[in-house]
This record gives C-alpha cells, structure tokens and sequence, in this order.
C-alpha cells in the first residue's frame, strides 16, 4: 500500500538467532527460536520507520525431521504475525557431515518500505529531546555466550525453578524477543520520533550512539533502566562489572527512541496503550560521550 508515498523506499535487515540455539537444543523446545529469528531482523528495519513487508527464514540441519522443522517455522510465522509481515517463503538445507544430526542453525531477512521523507536518521536527533524505553522481555537473542558460560548451562538444571526468576532458568533464558513493530509504528505515526535505537549485542553502549549525531550524548538515569530480574541474576553469579552488563545485554530494554520533549507523555500513552511497558529513561544533551548513565 504505496498510499500517501511520495518516494518509496524499500529497507531490508538480516540476522540470526546465534548461540541462544544450544539453549533450544538442550531444552528440546524449538517453537519460540522462530520468533527471535524474525525479531531480531523487523525490529531493526523500523528503526529507519519502516513497515515489515515481507520475511524469508534460512534453516541448516544435520537430518531433516519434519517434525521438528515445523515447530521451528511455526515460530517463525508467528513472529511474522506479531509483526504484521508475510511469511513468502525460504530455505530449509539439510547438510549432513556438518552439522550434528539433532543440531541446525536459523537466520533469516526481512524487507521493510518507508516513504523518503519519513525515514528516521540520527541527524533527526536534537539537544533536549527525550529518551524513551521499551521494557524487553529478557536477554533476547545476544550475549549468550557468556550467559551459556556464566551458568554452565550443558551442566546446569535448566527445568529447576528459581525463586529469583519466578521459574526455570530455561524458560527464561528462551523467552522470544520481543517485537515492538506495530507499537512503534504507531508512535512514529503520531508524530515527534526523531530515531529509535534497537538495544541487541553491544548493549546500550554501542547500540544508543547508532540514533544520535555527533556532538550530542545520550544521558540515561540508571533508576529508569528498568533491569529485569534475569540481568541481575547473570551479573551476580558472573561477577560481571555493571559497565560490561550495559556493553553486552539489553539489560531490560528492547528499544530506545528519541522524542521532541513537547510530544514525549503522548508518546508514552500510546506505547502504553499497544500494550508496551514504555518510560522516561533520560535526555539528549551536548557532548560527545554516545551514552552517560548517571545516577
């Protein structure tokens, strides 16, 4: 629906679950990987304020079980479904002799449309504006290598409930990340969002940089960040230095977008209302630090 374009443009985003895989393996849960697959390709396509238009998933396996592969495209569609993009099709690869028999990997692309005139930039950002936070839903689909060593997971009792958790740490190691599209489209609608970062590897500290100009530095309150129990959990049984929790995990939050300060609570009412859990997380004021948490 090219309806009110001008110029179209077509952005596209690829990527791939990564090692949060060996977690589905040992779990012998392959039904939420699908949904990081396509999350973590339309969540990165809307930071430019574009629209998901379509997705492709890519499946490489040792042996080819019907079974199994359907359960991971069943994720996959429903991602697409959370999204409001169309699954058009992909590629299933069976490659014995390289990938063990009950091991496969998983990525995918997705194509996005926005007219020229609304694309979001990091020259859109200005001095004043004020950053806001999408709550994330857990670690997501980065840093699990470290999460993989910190627990020792091959090891561990992934079904054992943890009181700290509220449930099993593999429940909520797999916890599917979170898709913020139809959200953040409709802030973006509404007018006021100048860019949008999508908090995955890197953290806050080489993510956030990516929506601002130079000159300008994002200051973030560490008493808004709102941490999931999760977080606090790898941090105290890793001995992981707060600096390193911020340059590696989401740390609680799936994405950060700046807005013109007059249009900010509007903003926060309407994420609220597509039943996001979004927040004041700080400001953008001069210099050239890329982030500063205070506080």
């Amino acid at each position: 629906d090219l309806t009110g374009m001008k110029k179209p443009v077509l952005v596209s985003g690829t990527d791939g679950v990564g090692t949060k895989l060996k977690l589905a393996f040992l779990m012998d849960k392959h039904d939420t990987v699908g949904i990081d697959c396509v999350a973590m390709c339309v969540n990165d396509v809307v930071c430019c304020g574009a629209k998901p238009l379509l997705f492709l998933d890519y499946i490489a396996l040792g042996k080819n079980v019907p079974e199994k592969v359907a359960e991971i495209v069943s994720g996959v569609a429903e991602g697409c479904v959370q999204s409001g993009c169309a699954l058009v099709g992909g590629e299933t690869a069976e490659m014995p002799g390289f990938y063990p028999e009950d091991e496969y990997d998983l990525a995918g692309f997705s194509v996005g449309i926005v007219d020229q005139a609304r694309i979001l930039t990091p020259d859109l950002c200005r001095k004043g504006d004020v950053l806001i936070a999408l709550a994330s839903s857990g670690v997501h689909s980065n840093g699990f290598s470290l999460v993989r060593k910190v627990f020792d997971i091959e090891k561990a009792d992934l079904n054992a409930y943890e009181s700290e958790l509220g449930r099993g740490l593999g429940e909520t190691l797999l916890t599917p990340t979170k898709l913020y599209v139809k959200a953040a489209l409709a802030a973006i609608a509404a007018g006021g969002v100048r860019s949008i970062a999508h908090i995955t590897g890197g953290g806050y500290y080489e993510n956030i940089p990516r929506m601002l100009p130079e000159g300008l530095t994002a200051v973030i309150e560490k008493r808004n960040v709102p941490v999931l129990p999760v977080f606090q959990l790898l941090q105290k049984v890793g001995g992981i230095p707060e600096r390193d929790m911020f340059n590696t995990f989401n740390m609680g939050t799936v994405l950060v977008l700046a807005v013109a300060p007059e249009q900010a609570d509007e903003a926060v009412r309407l994420l609220n209302a597509h039943g996001e859990k979004a927040m004041m997380l700080g400001e953008v004021r001069s210099g050239g630090a890329g982030v500063e948490l205070v506080g």
